[in-house]
């Protein structure tokens, strides 16, 4: 941020992410321009519910004026807009912080999944959060004066920009606490907005909920034209809007008060709003939103709903209300019990704040079944966006690990496609006579789990078997040894029993290959000595020479390479080589002499590269290979 200065008067540069920012708004939410307005007061209406809470512990904060408000009024002359609050306003670093740059998480990701279609950016803009930018919409220079409260009346801060490459910051005197935001309209095609009842509409249509009071002033027809008077009116309702009863709220306004809350530019995807009475009193009101936030894989980033004790704003990104498999929900929750002066450090240790965290996930997964059964196209977007995390939920959440089993959607061998659509319940239903267990691999990509050796007994006798592929899956398993009384068995582990699956027949028979192949079995397991922990005969493979296993007890290879891929170290075990007594690979190993070692060696690392490893010595594998291919070919 670059930066010159005049004596009091600074001119700095703005952080590179701005620049594009700015000049991304101006052209793609040109078509939506009105939310400039719906940005600017939810921001005034967020610095008054932030003075409140601090003046809880400083009550000098308030200046003798604990009527929050927030005022917009329109100069036709001067062609400005200025919407302006007396809520905690902000000192000069906040102002070089808050309006010079975007300190938000995910930002290069932001720009980079940018694609140029203006529709489609505008999106992603919305996605990102707008904010105090969108400004710049509608209006070609915006002035900002602020000071913080409780600072001297000599330490207001003045801002300005064009929305150009700088901004010019100063020092100037300022009585009264607050920021004030005047925007210099641009010239053509917002005149509309230098009207009381343009803006009035607006407001009706985006800020009808916030809780402070907004304020204009009053307006009449005199003498065939629009009289402005001296006296303010009130033109929103002012009122919490999910302390009025359901009945009287429409979706709209539902709508509407999620983009503020979540300060979103597309609508929620659903919600649930409900009083709660008994020993814990308290209101939620909760939004499922229609995509992730870009951080929502930041651990550091705050994430969470607001707190309020009896219409009282406490605090953003109240974590302790949701468990963190759920922190893409937003919305309110506002508890009758808790004492106003409540800490982010007694929320952790409070009881009262464990029951309604319960209270808050009940209603969350209740609203997401209620989803996933009515609303089948619905709940597969939700998934899209939060399904992975929503099986951190699995081992996260013990008391409601069924519950949150039922709600995954899978990919399966059923339709073969990459498609998250079969619920464990679908699974059941379809599980053939005598199945009693549901079948799944690992793998680090679709098509290496769809087309892994495992799968091939399973294919020709027509059992369904999940194909997991998100990191997260082997967390999933780890932690859900069953569901309804099925066991989950992993088909890439060793000692595969298919039960009653499996007829007599081909038991003998394989116990017959195992007699048969014993002195093979013992061969290959000499040749790849410190390699693999047994070789033995197996009736999984139908169309690959080989796989390899982990046994029963260890861990596979999949969540061993992810361990890996993290910089932890994963326990040393090796795996079980099977092979498949009726390949002509392995066929020939039962009489090859000469080149035995080569054979067996190919035939491991075939196996490996199969299930998704990597090769230790992928050159040695290569001059291998050439060198069998040459001796078969007769060269």
């Amino acid at each position: 941020m670059s930066t010159a200065a005049t004596n009091n008067r600074e001119t700095m540069g703005f952080q590179t992410e701005v620049k594009q920012l700015l000049q991304l708004m101006i052209h793609s939410l040109y078509s939506n321009r009105e939310i400039f307005l719906r940005e600017l007061i939810s921001n005034a209406a967020d610095a008054c519910d932030k003075l409140r809470f601090e003046a809880l512990h400083n009550a000098a904060l308030f200046e003798n004026d604990s009527e929050l408000n927030i005022r917009v009024a329109y100069d036709k002359t001067a062609r400005t807009l200025t919407i302006s609050d007396n809520g905690i306003g902000m000192s000069r670093d906040e102002v070089i912080n808050n309006l010079g740059t975007i300190a938000k998480s995910g930002t290069r990701e932001f720009f980079t999944r940018l694609s140029g279609d203006q529709q489609k950016d505008a999106n992603l803009i919305g996605q990102f959060g707008v904010g105090f930018y969108s400004a710049f919409i509608v209006a070609d220079k915006v002035t900002v004066i602020t000071r913080r409260a409780g600072e001297k009346t000599d330490q207001g801060v003045s801002w300005e920009s064009d929305g150009g490459g700088e901004f010019v910051i100063e020092m100037v005197e300022k009585a009264a606490r607050g920021t004030s935001i005047t925007l210099h309209l641009r010239a053509e095609g917002q005149d509309d907005l230098l009207s009381g009842s343009k803006l009035r509409s607006i407001i009706h249509k985006y800020s009808d909920h916030i809780v402070q009071p907004i304020l204009m002033q009053k307006e009449e027809w005199k003498d065939g034209a629009q009289v402005v008077l001296d006296e303010e009116e009130t033109v929103n309702q002012a009122f919490a809007l999910w302390a009025r009863a359901k009945n009287e709220i429409t979706d709209d306004e539902y709508k509407g008060f999620y983009k503020h809350v979540g300060h979103d530019y597309e609508d929620p995807l659903a919600w649930t709003h409900a009083k709660v009475e008994g020993r814990q009193e308290y209101t939620q009101l909760l939004y499922v939103p229609a995509r992730a936030p870009f951080d929502m894989w930041d651990r550091d980033s705050m994430h969470g709903v607001k707190l309020y004790v009896r219409r009282v704003f406490i605090m953003d990104d109240a974590a302790q209300l949701m468990p963190h498999y759920l922190r893409f929900v937003r919305g309110v929750v506002d508890s009758n019990n808790l004492p106003l002066n409540v800490s982010r450090e007694i929320l952790q240790e409070s009881k009262d704040i464990e029951a309604i965290r319960a209270g808050c996930t009940k209603k969350v997964l209740g609203l997401l079944e209620d989803m996933a059964a009515k609303e089948q196209d619905k709940y597969a977007k939700f998934w899209a966006e939060f399904g992975k995390v929503l099986k951190e939920g699995i081992g996260e959440d013990l008391p409601n690990k069924e519950k949150i089993a039922g709600l995954m959607r899978l990919a399966s061998t059923h339709a073969d496609t990459d498609a998250n659509a079969v619920s464990l319940a679908d699974y059941i239903g379809r599980m053939k006579e005598g199945q009693d267990k549901i079948y799944y691999i690992t793998a680090d990509t679709f098509n290496a789990a769809k087309n892994s050796p495992h799968l091939e007994v399973f294919r020709k006798k027509g059992i369904e078997v999940l194909l997991l592929t998100d990191r997260v899956d082997e967390w999933v398993v780890s932690n859900l040894p069953e569901f309804q009384g099925k066991q989950l068995v992993s088909v890439a582990k060793g000692g595969l029993d298919l039960g009653k699956l499996e007829d007599e027949a081909e038991k003998q028979e394989q116990e017959k290959d195992a007699g048969d192949f014993k002195e093979l079995t013992d061969k290959i397991k000499t040749s790849l000595s410190g390699r693999v922990k047994e070789v033995r005969v197996t009736h999984r493979l139908t169309e690959s020479p080989a796989c390899l296993v982990a046994d029963e007890h260890d861990m596979n290879a999949n969540l061993a390479r992810l361990l890996k891929a993290s910089g932890q170290k994963a326990p040393v075990s090796q795996p079980i080589l099977e092979i498949n007594p009726k390949h002509p690979v392995v066929l020939r190993l039962k009489v090859e002499e000469k080149k035995f070692d080569d054979w067996a060696a190919v035939l491991f690392d075939q196996a490996l590269l199969a299930e998704g490893g990597q090769l230790d010595d992928p050159a040695s594998f290569v001059k291998r290979v050439n060198q069998l291919m040459l001796e078969m070919s007769g060269s």
